[in-house]
């Protein structure tokens, strides 16, 4: 912490948020040096959980008055980083912002809290035979405002969208501490589109404290498809085939055979011990139509190679089916102490040759690696398994298999992150993407809203420094 009286720091944030909603003892602090990255941990020098858009801007003018960075947080579930307070500071905790503000149900919008949990507001609008349809594999504990800072996707994204294409406007905290609105609460809002610019963010341009989203409404009906396949290349040729004929699927999802094995193991969910990939399926329409496009899929399954078929014949069946997907990350722990769960992209028409390069990113660096992905937009996450830890030298290993697998998603006319975020683990890697004149006018878009460089500092832009402990990758290079 900069030269700072911090018990005068403490008190003055203590008459903002109420003494009980400013964490300050070691003990409390050690719950907010990560998120779920898992191999980076830095300290923040106080937290704080405030209960509205004034306290955080009471919160933001004070911090910056100290000198001190802050940074925003939601549930923890990020996979980046990008809520790790690398530089100590302020972590703003937004977890007591839970609200549902407004809701109409016949315009199908709402307003919401950043804090209010994913599933838990789906859930909440099921009485109104709607829901919001992003469903990030966290949805049953991350917030909806980390879902907008990192633009998260999910398995039904492929045919409704990312997040951003679900936000209408925000209410935002910027670096002074003014209180702001972008965007519209109706819809095809004029003007500059802010709350684009905001979306996917991660934190680094303002402090979202409200949210007006679109919600959809709940189709007639759903079938779920679960297809098993003897190779990899087949599941993945599948998918090609199945987006070819012009089905686009609510969900297309795939599973290899180490990620079904821990999934039996913590599940027992049955899914078959000698097969290297199972495609998941669902599609949702007009209950006459369903039946139809389900039997096109299957026929498309089948003469792909599928050595078997089978559809969810109850809503149990297909709740047990998505289970097996939804905890296939909590299951890795029966595999390894520690994993680390990659977010890169490629054509969805080269996906075999993308998962043939993690087959041999994992076999040229010894990394064992499980995959489960959103196959039918090409988002693959495959998984480094390792029992060491990230201070051991062997996570050079690890580091290697990780840029090999990014390089090789860019070299396909892929990106190095769907829906994650850069934050810290792939800041020093966007060179491979962009320009230093690309880089240079996304540089000016931060400073012009944060000038002083104290809304989550060090996050998205290179500053080479080591990634998880290893030499900075070189500007530029994918070859």
């Amino acid at each position: 912490m900069p030269h700072v009286d911090r018990p005068a720091l403490i008190r003055r944030l203590q008459s903002i948020v109420g003494e009980p909603y400013v964490l300050h003892r070691p003990d409390d602090l050690l719950v907010y040096e990560q998120d779920a990255i898992m191999v980076n941990r830095h300290l923040p020098d106080v937290v704080v959980l405030p209960d509205g858009a004034e306290q955080v801007a009471a919160v933001v003018r004070l911090a910056r008055e100290a000198g001190l960075p802050v940074v925003p947080r939601g549930a923890g579930t990020g996979l980046s980083g990008g809520a790790i307070p690398e530089r100590g500071g302020v972590v703003v905790a937004l977890t007591r912002m839970t609200r549902v503000l407004e809701l109409d149900p016949e315009g199908r919008t709402a307003v919401v809290e950043p804090g209010l949990v994913n599933a838990e507001f789906t859930t909440m609008l099921a009485r109104w035979n709607l829901f919001f349809a992003p469903d990030p594999g966290s949805q049953v504990a991350s917030t909806i405002g980390g879902n907008v800072a990192n633009n998260s996707g999910g398995p039904h994204c492929l045919a409704y969208g990312v997040t951003g294409n679900h936000v209408l406007g925000l209410e935002v905290v910027l670096a002074d501490g003014t209180v702001a609105w972008v965007g519209s609460r109706g819809w095809d809002a004029p003007g500059y589109d802010l709350a684009g610019v905001l979306t996917g963010s991660e934190g680094t341009l303002g402090i979202i404290t409200k949210i007006a989203v679109r919600l959809l409404r709940r189709r007639e009906a759903v079938r779920t498809l679960l297809a098993i396949y003897e190779t990899m290349d087949a599941a993945c040729a599948a998918t090609s085939a199945i987006i070819a004929t012009g089905i686009v699927p609510e969900a297309l999802e795939i599973i290899d055979g180490v990620t079904m094995r821990a999934v039996n193991r913590t599940l027992h969910a049955g899914f078959p011990e000698d097969a290297e990939a199972a495609l998941l399926v669902e599609v949702e329409g007009v209950t006459d139509a369903v039946p139809a496009v389900m039997e096109r899929i299957e026929a498309l399954c089948r003469a792909g190679g599928a050595r078997r078929v089978q559809t969810a014949a109850s809503a149990e069946e297909r709740q047990n089916l998505w289970k097996g997907r939804k905890h296939a990350y909590g299951s890795l722990g029966v595999l390894a102490r520690n994993a680390i769960m990659l977010d890169v992209c490629a054509p969805r028409s080269r996906l075999v040759e993308a998962m043939r390069a993690v087959a041999e990113a994992g076999r040229r660096w010894d990394v064992r690696i499980s995959n489960f992905f959103h196959a039918g937009d090409g988002n693959l996450h495959p998984n480094l398994l390792f029992d060491f830890e990230p201070t051991d030298p062997q996570f050079a290993r690890v580091v290697g298999a990780t840029e090999d697998i990014m390089r090789a998603c860019v070299r396909l006319g892929g990106t190095i992150t769907g829906e994650h975020g850069v934050g810290i683990e792939k800041r020093e890697y966007l060179p491979w993407l962009f320009s230093a004149d690309d880089l240079a006018a996304m540089r000016r878009v931060k400073d012009a809203f944060d000038p002083q460089g104290v809304l989550n500092p060090d996050k998205i832009f290179p500053t080479g420094r080591p990634v998880h402990g290893a030499p900075a990758p070189a500007g530029g290079d994918t070859a």
